[in-house]
């Protein structure tokens, strides 16, 4: 970041704004429980009509559900940019949507997909969950302005966003998670075709 060029704009007194999108790759066999928590959070999404609000009550419960899963994260990534226009900022924030979006998605599981076998029926279980977080705020970040594919650094960019929505901060808030729901399944596979940025933690 040009530091003059911050200097100049403070100066004009025009605002800051920080573009972010964090990718948190979790591995193992406890990780399925964390759908919940993300579906729950899409949900309510949905029914608040995207409140900005709303939204960053359940980013909250995400951040702190990943914090608490910490012991099964296995790679990470982030990416974003500063903007001194709001309107190139909104921009940027419905790219990442985008890409987020098209990335997604699991392959579907098909009934009969899979041998019948005797018994209740089961649903696979994911060993695979990628969480993808992308939020606009307004001002300095320097938590989210830094590599966060490292142990701590990924806990204190966590810690931001919960902080920037106390501070109420956010001007957007996305959150993306693949598989999208229980019984969709993430292979490894899978993982590196449409996740090739993540770094090992």
């Amino acid at each position: 970041m040009n530091t003059l060029g911050n200097r100049f704009n403070q100066m004009r007194g025009r605002t800051r704004f920080v573009v972010s999108r964090l990718f948190i790759h979790l591995a193992g066999d406890e990780v399925a429980p964390l759908l919940g928590v993300l579906n729950h959070a899409a949900r309510e999404a949905i029914e608040s009509e995207g409140d900005l609000k709303v939204m960053g009550e359940e980013l909250v419960k995400i951040c702190h559900s990943l914090l608490q899963s910490d012991a099964y994260w296995r790679s990470a990534a982030n990416e974003g940019d500063v903007f001194w226009d709001e309107a190139e900022a909104g921009d940027y924030v419905s790219e990442l949507f985008t890409d987020s979006a098209e990335r997604y998605l699991s392959e579907p599981y098909e009934t009969g997909a899979a041998p019948i076998a005797d018994g209740p029926l089961s649903l696979p279980i994911t060993h695979n969950l990628v969480v993808m977080i992308t939020v606009a705020c307004e001002g300095e970040v320097p938590a989210l302005e830094t590599d966060l594919s490292q142990d701590e650094t990924l806990r204190a960019g966590l810690k931001a966003l919960i902080d920037l929505q106390y501070r109420g901060s956010f001007r957007a808030i996305q959150v993306h998670f693949s598989p999208a729901q229980l019984g969709d399944e993430l292979t490894d596979d899978q993982l590196i075709e449409h996740f090739p940025e993540l770094i090992p933690l």
